[in-house]
């Protein structure tokens, strides 16, 4: 019997491996348009920033399960394809608020961005701008809503952490309002505090002096002193999350202000209703992209009982885990208004500043497109549960 393979039948092979295109490295990428898909933007982003950085961006919280569960939800549902539909230019145009919206997603909010870009969130503002998508910006932002709202050409929806003054937390609310902001979005789900440990991890082996971009050291300084010196709480003690907040913050917050409010990190179908009960209009799916709450429930999980719910009397949005447009559309297969877009813009603003964000914008805009039109819908108000299973069955 052989021992094996002839030399030359080994070479042979070998050849046969190297030409293979499973086994062929792609090339390298030094221009946002070669990226085929908003994954290519990951690797580049994370060899672009520093440890500590990176970590921050990659974290959920406790093991990252719930981190993983966002984006392995996604494959729980399945979506049915029409065909000879007609659909030639699908319409990805909707109305939210009574704002006109071209995409039914939008840039959703991301503290700190100066981590990624020296110019932070005005890069993601400009980047927005250009491709007429919907930008929201968080209160720990590095840059001002003034100066955003300049930049974007338009005051941005407002991602709200509240002081944890009442008083401090009407400041803050009039200032945003003075912008001509319509839309702000309270962040519930995080009061609690939160436990990064991946993001610790990194930071321990970032050797760089983090003094050198950072007021107070992010790991061993308060968050308050990290926060004084952010824009938006300038004159602010720093403080916020009040950890005893309640519904009833809901109702003083909503007689404060004429913009719309909405509840970002609703979980259960119980606090839908509870959000609608006390005035909300409207509430965000969201577990803070996995880095509120280890639940184990990807958001997509947890939105068709969110939607049943609030019976069609308040809109429902929805982010974590999204990265492809067949994603997004799922999403408003179920029922939701719109998607909110976290990491993927920000690997793109860290790989290649505006010219990435954008073509993360660009990638998606293309892929819901293309779906729509292999699913045989021509408009996002045709979009319903008619068009997806969840493992297997119908909704």
């Amino acid at each position: 019997m052989s021992n094996g393979p002839a030399p030359s039948f080994r070479r042979e092979f070998l050849r046969f491996l190297a030409a293979s295109p499973l086994f062929a490295q792609p090339p390298a990428i030094t221009d946002p348009k070669d990226a085929i898909n908003v994954m290519d933007f990951e690797l580049l982003a994370q060899k672009a920033l520093p440890p500590a950085h990176w970590g921050f961006l990659a974290s959920g919280v406790n093991g990252d399960v719930t981190l993983r569960r966002n984006v392995e939800a996604m494959d729980h549902y399945q979506l049915r394809a029409r065909r000879l539909s007609g659909v030639a230019a699908p319409d990805l145009s909707s109305n939210l608020f009574g704002e006109n919206w071209t995409m039914p997603f939008y840039l959703s909010a991301v503290g700190l961005q100066r981590q990624y870009h020296p110019d932070a969130e005005l890069v993601t503002a400009r980047a927005a701008k250009e491709q007429r998508a919907m930008v929201m910006l968080s209160t720990t932002s590095s840059q001002s809503i003034e100066a955003v709202t300049k930049a974007y050409g338009a005051a941005p929806w407002y991602q709200l952490y509240m002081p944890r003054d009442w008083g401090e937390t009407e400041k803050m609310v009039r200032r945003v309002e003075s912008t001509g902001c319509r839309v702000m979005s309270w962040t519930v789900d995080t009061l609690a505090g939160r436990r990064t440990e991946t993001s610790l991890r990194f930071a321990r082996t970032d050797t760089r002096n983090c003094m050198g971009c950072h007021r107070s050291h992010p790991i061993t300084g308060s968050l308050a002193e990290r926060n004084r010196h952010l824009p938006m709480f300038a004159g602010l003690s720093g403080e916020y999350n009040p950890p005893n907040a309640d519904w009833t913050y809901l109702d003083r917050l909503k007689k404060m202000t004429s913009m719309k409010v909405l509840i970002k990190g609703i979980d259960t179908a119980e606090d839908a209703v509870l959000a609608r009960e006390h005035g909300a209009d409207g509430v965000i799916v969201s577990n803070h992209g996995g880095r509120a709450t280890e639940t184990g429930r990807g958001t997509m999980e947890i939105l068709p009982e969110v939607i049943d719910a609030v019976k069609g009397q308040i809109p429902v949005l929805v982010d974590g885990g999204f990265r492809r447009g067949t994603d997004i559309l799922k999403a408003l297969a179920i029922g939701a208004r719109a998607v909110g877009i976290g990491r993927p813009y920000i690997w793109g603003l860290a790989a290649f500043g505006q010219p990435g964000v954008e073509r993360v914008v660009q990638i998606l805009r293309a892929e819901l497109a293309m779906i729509m039109q292999q699913i045989g819908t021509g408009s996002i108000s045709q979009i319903n549960r008619a068009y997806i299973l969840r493992n297997g069955a119908k909704l």
